[in-house]
């Protein structure tokens, strides 16, 4: 049996994993990040890449705000880590756009987000009717009632992102062990070890699991319910074009090397990643209704990915009662938290009280709910 020391072990290496990594590093800690294969199904490699607020946290405003000021600190984010990473990394922040093809559905999306503007005071949105966003699109269709517009939305290559977090945390002493399944873990004398199916022992003061999907069944080790599920979404990529699109939207996006990617499902179909041609289908005909000209687009491929959903759709974020420093990790918007999740949240992983508000995404608020996960 190898023992390996650190100060902190990370269970899971996607882009919620390294970004922690990245601030815990930063306060020089000694970090450990226990990663599972290429084959393992990972959200950071199959996601549509938007740092997204607006329609976040509607029912939930201090989701709205926690994802608002990651959004503000997304450039400086960026910028540091291509610096330290010495990789370029795209990213496009000059807001986006949500349409739709219904007026009423407009109306109740903008009185949702009026209702946000309301207790948080600064949320710039704008409701923009179909003449108006066709005046900034080109490309969308009479169709198109109108849309929604945030400063502050933009999107980035996700797979840039991860592999520069990945750099910069090893250039900062990150112990990276990728293939590694973690088979269980115990406390003793102080210390959490560890135990992979390499015959390792990973000792340390601090364990975060941010292993995704991965909670399901390491969760209850570390005394967490493991609160999570599958949620397929499928994803369409075109052929190339020159720039078309001046702003990306939450279903359409066209990406730095000139492809136009569009997502629009959201499925409960357990562990199944495949692609379906029913659900293609679907996503290209309504995306034909927001922008006729992509009827004559070239599809070259498609994907499917899992998304992590709790059963709210809020993070998860929750320290163990009974495992000692034991952290839980995990939400859908690891894109979009990354900022955050680099920088300020490390202080609460190792103990800072963010106030009541946080508390609105620990696993307390399941206990009195029906939940099936």
């Amino acid at each position: 049996m190898t023992i390996v020391e650190s100060d902190m072990v990370i269970i899971g290496g996607g882009v919620v994993g390294l970004s922690i990594a990245y601030g815990l590093l930063k306060k020089g800690l000694r970090v450990v990040c226990i990663d599972g294969s290429d084959i393992d199904l990972r959200a950071s490699r199959g996601n549509f890449g938007l740092v997204w607020v607006q329609g976040k946290g509607v029912n939930c405003p201090p989701y709205a705000s926690w994802t608002l000021k990651s959004a503000k600190a997304y450039r400086a984010f960026v910028d540091q880590l291509m610096e330290e990473s010495g990789l370029e990394i795209d990213l496009q922040q000059n807001g986006g756009y949500e349409y739709f093809l219904d007026h009423d559905a407009l109306m109740e999306r903008s009185d949702q987000l009026s209702s946000l503007k309301d207790v948080l005071g600064d949320y710039p949105y704008e409701t923009l009717t179909g003449d108006e966003i066709r005046q900034e699109e080109s490309m969308v269709g009479p169709l198109v009632a109108g849309a929604t517009f945030f400063p502050h939305d933009g999107h980035v290559n996700p797979l840039q992102l991860l592999k520069a977090l990945l750099i910069a945390c090893q250039k900062m002493g990150l112990d990276y062990r990728a293939n590694r399944t973690v088979t269980t873990a115990d406390y003793v004398s102080d210390h959490s070890r560890i135990y992979c199916d390499t015959s390792e022992c990973f000792v340390s003061e601090r364990v975060v699991l941010s292993a995704g999907l991965g909670a399901k069944k390491l969760g209850p080790i570390f005394g967490f319910k493991g609160y999570v599920r599958p949620q397929r979404g499928q994803v369409l990529v075109t052929e190339k074009f020159p720039p078309l699109l001046r702003r990306p939207s939450v279903t359409i996006r066209q990406v730095n090397e000139g492809a136009i990617q569009i997502g629009d499902s959201k499925e409960e179909v357990g562990y199944d990643d495949h692609e379906t041609l029913s659900v293609v289908a679907r996503i290209a005909e309504r995306a034909v209704k927001i922008m006729p000209s992509l009827a004559s687009a070239r599809l070259v491929r498609t994907w499917g990915a899992l998304r992590v959903m709790s059963p709210d759709g809020l993070p998860i974020y929750e320290h163990s009662t009974t495992y000692p420093n034991a952290v839980l990790v995990t939400c859908h918007s690891g894109i979009s938290l990354a900022a955050n999740h680099g920088s300020i949240f490390s202080d609460w992983i190792l103990g800072a009280d963010f106030g009541s508000d946080f508390k609105e995404f620990g696993e307390a608020r399941f206990a009195t709910a029906s939940v099936s996960v």
